[in-house]
């Protein structure tokens, strides 16, 4: 197993002498063979800027920091894998957040790269992005055929630039298929990819969206979807492009009866924060048929530290997913998780609960995209052990019985049928 990193023209190398470490938090681990896969297809190997790749020598044991002259090395996973470390790397003096990705591990090892991560779906293949066809001529296709809807003309951008997955369902005609409708959000994540302030130190990926879909767009671009993506289709409320939707609430909600009106078949669905419970009520009422909540921490001081959540809490949250989970919608957590802090044994506890109490379904662990010295400065001191990020998934299992643990979103019958790789 040796240790990866690359020269300041990207160009990667691994150094034979070394053996790789990763972190867990701010704390360099040694990386063992049972927490590695090989790379996935569809993953992408980075540089991290600003950063010196660490390791440990073969012979004394000691570590060892590389030249500034390269950098560490981490992997972008797909969805349906789940980080177990970050890459080992110290930041060099004087140098910025990284861009906001979801680094992990990486080591090369008999010839090929090996992640540290885990396959958390049984389909890894639905959201390879490799496996996706060129994109160009069904975005024409959809825009020529609804010219006047701006929902569409927004999400060509996501597909074609941006490389969105859930955009380019919309355009295909199947699976999961994006709705973005909010320019406004009630909460100031720290790692928004959206929407950053004026004199943020880096840049958010994506621009949001700038103008209100009406309900007769929203209406259209739900029916189509339902129409032509079969039986599993599922439409989604809450995208990386826009704020949080149920800011739109009642619109959301008479859109949903005017598609209901139309086509029955199909699931509607709204990723959500839950923090506006009255709007949640709403939607729900409406006829939502899946919810998926997206969640850092259960803790209110750790919650509040990453959401900066405007005039609600975490509590609000729990009764919007309880209720929800009550009215017969099928409930998810978007579960943003990072090694060395989800893993933490008082995180652990506290999401049990809120999943117990609240009628969750499906956790939907996802690789939260954020530098982790900036992550790790917002959020609460540590008070109990690390248990391992295969062990928190383990526990969550365990002590959630009638949850499964996923990475995407699914339907009812496969949330009750399906069975992990």
């Amino acid at each position: 197993m040796h240790l990866v990193y690359a020269d300041r023209a990207g160009r990667i190398f691994d150094d034979s002498d070394l053996l790789p470490l990763g972190r867990s938090g701010m704390f360099l681990t040694e990386i063992l063979s049972e927490e590695l896969i090989p790379l996935p297809d569809g993953a992408a190997l980075v540089s991290l800027p600003g950063t010196q790749a660490v390791g440990l020598d073969k012979e004394t044991g000691g570590k060892v920091t590389l030249s500034d002259k390269y950098t560490a090395v981490g992997a972008l996973a797909p969805q349906g894998y789940t980080r177990l470390l970050l890459p080992g790397y110290i930041k060099s003096a004087g140098n910025g957040p990284l861009p906001l990705m979801g680094y992990t591990a990486v080591v090369w090892d008999k010839g090929k790269f090996y992640i540290a991560a885990a396959s958390t779906e049984a389909d890894v293949n639905r959201f390879n992005p490799d496996l996706y066809p060129a994109m160009q001529q069904p975005v024409e296709r959809l825009i020529s055929r609804y010219p006047s809807n701006r929902i569409y003309q927004h999400l060509s951008t996501c597909s074609l630039e941006y490389g969105c997955l859930t955009s380019k369902n919309t355009f295909l005609g199947r699976w999961e298929g994006a709705l973005p409708v909010s320019s406004t959000c009630n909460a100031g994540c720290v790692g928004c990819i959206s929407e950053q302030p004026e004199d943020s130190p880096f840049p958010s990926p994506q621009v949001r969206m700038n103008f209100r879909p009406t309900v007769e767009e929203m209406t259209e671009v739900m029916i189509h979807h339902l129409q032509t993506g079969g039986p599993d289709a599922i439409i989604s409320f809450g995208q990386g492009c826009e704020g949080e939707p149920s800011t739109r609430g009642l619109d959301i909600a008479e859109a949903i009866r005017r598609t209901r009106a139309v086509i029955e078949s199909g699931y509607i669905n709204i990723n959500t924060n839950a923090g506006l419970t009255p709007m949640i009520r709403e939607i729900v009422r409406a006829g939502l048929d899946l919810m998926r909540v997206s969640i850092v921490s259960a803790i209110p001081e750790h919650y509040n530290a990453y959401y900066r959540p405007r005039a609600y809490t975490v509590e609000d949250v729990a009764e919007s997913t309880k209720f929800a989970s009550d009215h017969g919608v099928i409930t998810s957590i978007n579960y943003l998780i990072f090694p060395g802090v989800t893993d933490r044994e008082e995180e652990i506890e506290a999401m049990v609960d809120f999943i117990n109490d609240n009628g969750v379904r499906l956790i939907q662990l996802r690789n939260l995209n954020i530098d982790p010295e900036l992550y790790l400065s917002q959020v609460p001191a540590q008070k109990g052990d690390v248990v391992g990020m295969k062990t928190m998934m383990e526990i969550l299992q365990s002590e959630c019985p009638g949850t499964q643990i996923g990475s995407y979103s699914h339907t009812p019958e496969d949330i009750s049928s399906r069975v992990l790789g």
